[in-house]
């Protein structure tokens, strides 16, 4: 049995395609593909655990002899966002989807906000973070109008001016229109976009992001593991996902770079139980902006922080790395997520070495698997791999 496990999301790591890819316009995605060539690219340490035996990944060079145990998990959920992703990861399939708004909200949902929180609305259509703040920031900042924007992810996006909406302020009008979005027009998340900038030539979004989620509908490993006394840990917005939900304690990181440093500190803590680790770089900053390079270099910087990591890793500790879908920085037809396979890497001084666990159907693989590791009997859905990776 295991003493901690840290379980690491790479926030938009696809591996390629899934069979039904085509369904949701992303046929040919790839993006483990589309950064392995590039040259700020480097893998070597991901390649020592088992990243390029994964079925198929044929980019890469394969290790011959890898350390770790390796699968490619196959979202079960209905969706392809961050929300849906990562209550599968933790044993809840959605078998629908969360609701979408391609053409924007419906008046109905925006009169209810204007009357609830005393602001109207500018916008609300599907856009990019950075392109909405230029077009509609400095009719924002003469108005005080918020800009309510969506995408193709189930999300209501508020944007304000950290100038003319204080930060603390915007975030209390993310709550009362969580409040608000329920039943069918219960989108995954609420999220502030606070910038800052005096013309659209200088606005700039600020890391003070935060998003309100849906509460899940059902238990999730978080729930069951603390329910049993282990440590539930989350770091970078874990917390959010899960509405609080199941979380004992929260570790907000302002991206990638501090996320590293915050695990690599609980490396050192004695706590019993799960770190769940959420790098949101990889998608917010690189996949949807289609920047191959800028996620080429950032999937360095966390391949040249393995090492350091995995030797202050204790003979009951597992290192888990997957993601939550796939999110191609190469491809040009959207800018939206793709709906790709998910690596799920593991790693444990007291574990087998190199075992391909193949292909295998439900990323709740993972939570079964967490769960066995810390003997936390559970039923989630998808099926744990503990029993073949175990020595």
């Amino acid at each position: 049995m295991a003493k901690r496990v840290f379980l690491i999301v790479l926030d938009s790591f696809g591996i390629g395609a899934e069979p039904d890819a085509p369904a949701f316009g992303d046929a040919g995605t790839n993006t483990l593909a589309a950064i392995a060539g590039h040259p700020r690219f480097k893998g070597d340490h991901l390649a020592e655990l088992g990243l390029f035996n994964i079925a198929g990944v044929h980019c890469g060079q394969p290790s011959q002899a890898p350390i770790g145990c390796f699968a490619r998990l196959r979202e079960a959920s209905a969706g392809k966002d961050t929300t849906i992703g990562h209550w599968e990861i933790a044993g809840l399939v959605s078998s629908d989807p969360l609701p979408t708004f391609p053409d924007g909200f419906p008046q109905e949902v925006l009169d209810a906000f204007t009357q609830k929180t005393g602001y109207r609305v500018l916008c609300n259509k599907p856009y990019s973070g950075t392109e909405v703040i230029k077009d509609y920031g400095e009719e924002h900042m003469k108005t005080g109008a918020l800009i309510v924007y969506t995408s193709a992810d189930s999300v209501f996006q508020i944007a304000a001016n950290e100038a003319v909406v204080p930060v603390e302020k915007l975030y209390e009008i993310c709550a009362q229109a969580r409040e608000l979005l329920k039943g069918k027009y219960g989108v995954g998340r609420v999220i502030a976009r606070p910038f800052v900038g005096d013309c659209a030539a200088n606005f700039t979004r600020t890391s003070r992001r935060h998003d309100f989620s849906l509460e899940p509908p059902a238990e999730t490993m978080l729930d069951l593991l603390q329910k049993a006394g282990k440590s539930t840990i989350g770091v970078g917005k874990i917390h959010d996902i899960f509405a609080g939900r199941g979380v004992s304690e929260t570790i907000r990181t302002s991206g990638n770079t501090e996320g590293l440093a915050v695990t690599m500190e609980l490396a050192d803590r004695d706590f019993e139980g799960l770190a769940f680790v959420n790098l949101v770089d990889f998608d917010m900053l690189y996949g949807h902006r289609r920047d191959v390079g800028g996620y080429a270099a950032a999937t360095a910087e966390f391949n040249d922080w393995l090492p350091g990591f995995l030797a202050k890793l204790g003979e009951e500790d597992i290192l888990m790395i997957t993601a939550d879908h796939g999110c191609d920085p190469s491809y040009q037809k959207t800018t939206d997520h793709t709906r790709e396979y998910v690596p799920y890497l593991i790693y444990g001084k007291s574990l087998r070495q190199g075992v391909d666990l193949g292909t295998r159907y439900c990323f709740g693989t993972i939570a079964n698997t967490v769960c066995d590791a810390l003997g936390v009997q559970v039923c989630l859905d998808g099926c744990g791999v503990w029993d073949e990776i175990q020595k």
